[in-house]
Order: structure tokens, then sequence, then C-alpha cells
């Protein structure tokens, strides 16, 4: 028996979690990630301070932001490593909701730490506690409960011990893993019990690769063996269940193509001859093409979101058949559900396919082709030589405008072309919000396996610098580039500074086009005014339609300690990324890009919530189409 501080049992807990996925064991918790304040210093930060074992004590910015990199960090080992993050009680637990969210929608483990009010409630109300009048028992920590896999508060010592074991089965559950949060009662944090020494003994949860049942093994193999056009989705479950040479095989084997999600992409080789790229609303030619011609679309590990499905239109009225260790995500859209891990599940229908190959004839060189042809057309697109707009929109007048404003004459595909020629072909990429994430999954190719990152299921603004950071935390040999909005700048980039601190170099590449442009686009492609999408002064009128506002991204990371650049062409950005690369330090690239060019939609609708009573002949328009794409579209 050992007596200790529920803090103490905590951390000597956490260094003793391993985990096996086929053979191979990994620590489990690399550390903590914290901002201290009066809920936590003196309770978990005191045995952090006395003994934290090999656990390494991370310094956040902001509690968001560190929790963004602790998914970040566990999204790059796969889900086999990560950090835990704790915080004081209310702000700093607050601040964290956003990023349980994210890592929960993802299917991510994130264990959130934060503390709580008293126990024994003497001393209510303490600094910061939101009091409840009906239930004194609810603080800031229930706003976890809706956006968390697993929720408990700790109010007595005893309490930790089955808890802590019901914790770590969610994370590290293929099927239930997400975020888990641990609220510690701050006066309970410091008070002793006598734990069990089996409560500290070295722990390793095991991976499993749950293999189907025969008779869902045998559906799927009638399914294709009666398919002609076959299409496989590589979803995000591919690259945890390591299974992307597998599925490579398995199509090349059969001749069956086979498409990328976002979180799916780069768990398979760009240059396979059977990889369409990305599908869906963010989707490019040829592998909406393919899609929309498939008699059976075979959905491995992923959740079919609407930008996956085309909001169930692309492909929703297709036979699907649906691999995943998830039967939740297996039933949807009617599929044939086969639950099992994508690697063991692929491995045992190869066996029983023998001899069966898809009767594609060219119609996949085509395809591919025709992208290729598309892809060469927006790497030479040039503002002054073949430029004009990509995106339609009634206010072009802001190009001009934004010309005049910064001297930016770039535009965004040029510009992640000519990154892609340059940055090294291992390099990691992290993105998740804007217009930038649609660019990427269609433009954006590597061979390099787990090296493309985008936070695409909650599309999270202020994700994509932190964790960039946990990316480079996991895989500190490789150059990893956040690619972000102003708008998401502006939104979150503290821990940027954490990079310098830990001396983890990371890339931000800062597309700067003034203002939200993904959502500008929706806006205005529906018909709706420029409202509060553009960064502008107020003008005389009271109205946000004044001049853009001028903001130099790169002083503000240089007061950091960060190297920076400006690039208004690509010939200053060519040189910018160039010695970016010969750099120990974080860096910026502050890119002047130009609204309205990026990619448009190749073939998929997306199903948005527009006025159907208007006076605006536009938006009339726009709703009429969308009744008529709803009404092509399966209904669930």
């Amino acid at each position: 028996m050992s007596i200790m501080t529920v803090g103490q049992a905590i951390v000597k807990f956490l260094d003793n979690q391993y985990v096996e996925l086929d053979g191979v064991e990994t620590k489990f918790v690399d550390g903590v990630f914290t901002i201290f304040g009066h809920g936590i210093v003196v309770g978990l930060g005191q045995a952090l301070d006395e003994n934290p074992g090999s656990l390494r004590v991370y310094q956040g910015r902001n509690e968001q932001g560190m929790a963004h990199v602790a998914t970040g960090f566990a999204r790059q080992h796969n889900r086999r490593k990560i950090i835990a993050c704790a915080s004081s009680i209310g702000p700093g637990a607050a601040n964290m909701v956003t990023a349980a969210a994210t890592a929960t929608v993802n299917r991510i483990p994130l264990l959130l730490l934060p503390g709580d009010t008293f126990a024994v409630r003497q001393p209510d109300p303490v600094l910061q506690q939101i009091e409840q009048e009906n239930c004194p028992s609810v603080t800031t920590n229930d706003a976890y409960r809706p956006v968390c896999k697993f929720w408990d508060r700790i109010t007595r010592p005893e309490q930790l011990m089955s808890t802590l074991a019901q914790a770590f089965r969610v994370l590290t559950d293929p099927v239930q893993t997400g975020a888990v949060c641990v609220a510690l009662s701050q006066d309970v944090e410091g008070e002793s019990y006598d734990y069990p020494d089996y409560f500290f003994r070295k722990r390793v949860h095991r991976i499993r690769r749950p293999v189907p049942c025969r008779e869902d093994l045998m559906e799927l193999v009638s399914l294709i063996r009666a398919s002609k056009k076959p299409m496989v989705i590589c979803g995000g479950g591919v690259r945890y269940s390591e299974a992307g040479a597998t599925l490579e095989r398995f199509c090349e084997t059969f001749r069956i193509p086979f498409a990328e999600t976002q979180a799916g992409k780069s768990a398979c080789r760009s240059s396979h001859p059977c990889n369409l790229g990305g599908v869906g609303v963010t989707g490019n030619l040829s592998a909406n093409r393919i899609a929309r011609d498939a008699d059976l679309i075979i959905a491995v590990g992923t959740r079919l979101s609407d930008f996956t499905t085309g909001s169930k239109e692309l492909y929703g009225r297709t036979k699907l058949v649906a691999i995943n260790v998830s039967a939740f995500d297996a039933n949807k859209m009617d599929a044939a559900m086969v639950i099992g891990d994508a690697k063991a599940t692929l491995e045992a229908a190869e066996a029983d396919l023998t001899g069966y190959v898809s009767g594609y004839n060219g119609e996949i060189e085509a395809a591919k082709q025709a992208w290729n042809e598309e892809y060469a057309r927006l790497a030479a697109y040039r503002y002054g030589e073949n430029f004009r707009p990509l995106i339609a929109a009634r206010h072009e007048a802001t190009i001009p405008e934004q010309v005049a404003l910064n001297g930016g004459v770039i535009t965004q595909v040029s510009a992640i072309t000519l990154i892609r020629d340059i940055v090294d072909p291992d390099a990691i990429i992290v993105g998740a919000s804007g217009s930038l994430p649609g660019d990427l999954q269609r433009m954006w190719t590597t061979d390099q396996k787990d090296a493309y990152q985008m936070e695409y299921g909650f599309s999270t603004m202020g994700y994509e610098i932190a964790a960039s950071l946990g990316a480079k935390l996991a895989c500190p040999s490789q150059e990893v580039y956040a690619m972000c909005g102003d708008g998401a700048f502006l939104m979150m980039h503290s821990e940027l500074i954490t990079s310098l601190q830990e001396g983890r170099k990371i890339n931000v590449l800062l597309f700067d086009n003034c203002g939200f442009g993904c959502i500008n686009n929706l806006q205005m492609s529906n018909g709706i005014g420029n409202l509060a999408t553009e960064f502008r002064y107020r003008d005389e009128a009271g109205k946000l339609n004044g001049g853009l506002i001028p903001i130099n991204y790169a002083m503000v990371a240089a007061g950091y300690g960060c190297k920076t650049y400006t690039a208004t062409t690509l010939e200053e950005l060519k040189e910018a990324l160039e010695d970016a690369r010969k750099q120990t330090v974080s860096t910026l690239i502050d890119i002047k890009v130009l609204p309205k060019t990026m990619t448009d939609g190749y073939g998929a609708w997306w199903n948005v919530g527009l006025a159907s009573t208007t006076s605006v002949e536009a938006q009339r328009e726009a709703y009429e189409n969308l009744v008529e794409s709803r009404a092509k579209a399966r209904k669930y």
C-alpha cells in the first residue's frame, strides 16, 4: 500500500500506462500540458513538481491551444501516444471545451484534467466558480459532458481508481476514443489515501484488430463480385489501423480505384495508380467523376460525413458496404455493415476474392488524366496573365483593391503548387479551416505516410498552428507546415511561442486574403451580400464596408522571435520557402494572396440552410437550385 495524495496518484498512474498494437509496445502518456491556476497548481502541480517520473511537463499559453497541441500529437502518433492537459477551474477549464469537441469528432484520444470547485463546498463561492441556484453540484466542467466520450468528477480520493481505469479504457479503444474529462475537486487533489500498489502496476492496453464475422465477410465479397465498377473510400480508420499498404495491394490486385477523405489522406501513396485523390465536396474532378458512376461504394474506416458524401447526393443512391470497427459509423446510409478492423478485414476479403477483376476499361486513367490537366491549369494560374476569378463573385472589385493595399498578386492555387514543389518530400502539413482544406485535399500530393493532418471533422479555426507543434513534437526530424488563413491565425496562434520555448521549429504558411474567404464565397455564391466576412473598417454609413484593414502578420511573429518573411509574388514566396528550410527557429511566411483564387467544386453538392422566403432574386434562384438538389439526395 502507498499513502499519497490524489495528485501524486494521478501522476504515478499516468506514468505506467502503455499500449500494444501487433506486438509493439509503446508508452502511452508522454507528459502533461498545463497552464497552472489556483485550482490545479498546489494539487496536481505539487505532484508534478515533487516527482513527475518520466512524464514531461509542457507549459501552454492558451488552454484551448495546448489541448490542440495534444490532439495534433496524438493524431501524428496514430492515437498510440498522448499528452494530458491540466487546467485551473473557471475560464481555464472552459477554454478547453472546444478542443474536447474537436478531439471527439475526430476520434482522437485527449485526456483533460481540469480543476474544479471544493468537494466540501465550505468556501463556496470560490474564485471563478459559476453558482447554480438550483443545483450546487453543477460547475463549469459540466460543459464537457456533451463533447466528451467519458466524464467524471473526483470528489473522494478512492474514486480515482475506478475512474482512471475506465478513462483509459476509452482512450485506448478505437471505437470509443475521443476526449475524456476527469474533473478534479481542488481540495481532493491534496487529500491522501492509502492506494494499493497494484493500482500503479504497469498496464498494457492492447489495441485489438477485430475480424468481421463470416456472414459479414461473405456479404462483402458477394457485393464486390457482383459489381463491375466498385470504388473504395479510404477514411481515417485506414490510417489508424496502419492499413494503407494493405488497401493499396487490395485495390491493385482487383483493379479497384480508391479515393481519400480528409482524415484518410496520406494513409496511402498519392502516386499509387489506383489513387484518385480527395472525394466529395472538397474532392477533385477524377474522384467525384468515378464516384458518381460507381455501382458499389466500399467505405473503409470513414464516418461518411456530408463533405465525403456530397450531402448524400454524390453516391447516395449507390449500393454501399461499410468496413468499420464502429457499428455506429458502419450503419450509416443503410450500408451493408462489416464490423472489423480495416487491415484485418481487407486481408480476409482478399483471400476470398481470388480471380475477381473489376470491369473498368480506361475510365480510371481517363479520370486521372482529366484532373492532371485541371491541376496544370491551376498551377499556371497567374494574376495579369491568364487571370480570372476561379470562384464567381459579385464583388470582384475586392481584387484590385487588395493588390493596391499590400501589393500581393499571388493566387492561392499557384501558391500551393509552388509550396508542394519546394518543401521536403517527407514534410508534414497541418490544417483545419477555411478554403485551404478544399484546395489541399484536391491538390496536395505526398507519398510520405501520415504526412497530411487535416482536422476537418470540427473544422476548428485556430487548430492549425497548435496542432503543428503537436506534430513536430511527435516527429521532430520532419519539417512541419501549418497551413492557415489570416482568419485562423487571428483566432489562435499562442502556441507559436511554445514552439520557440521547446526549440521545436514549425513553419507557418499564412494565406492573407483580408477576410474569412471561404464563408465569403458561400454567402456570395448564394446571393447574399458581402456581410462581415471581409476585414474592413466601418464606413461613414455605419456599415462594415470601409477600406480593407492592412495587417503585417510577419511583424507580429517577429516580435515573438520567429524568422519571418512577407511574400507578394511567387518569386518572393519561393525565396522565403527556401530560406525557411535553413532556419532552426520557427518561421512565418505572410503570403499576400488574392481573394477568389481558390479551387471551386468538382461535381459535388453541399446542403446548406438557405432562406426559403426572400425578396432578393439571386437568393430565390439559389434556393430553387437547393430544392432541386435535395430531391436527388438520399433522405438519410
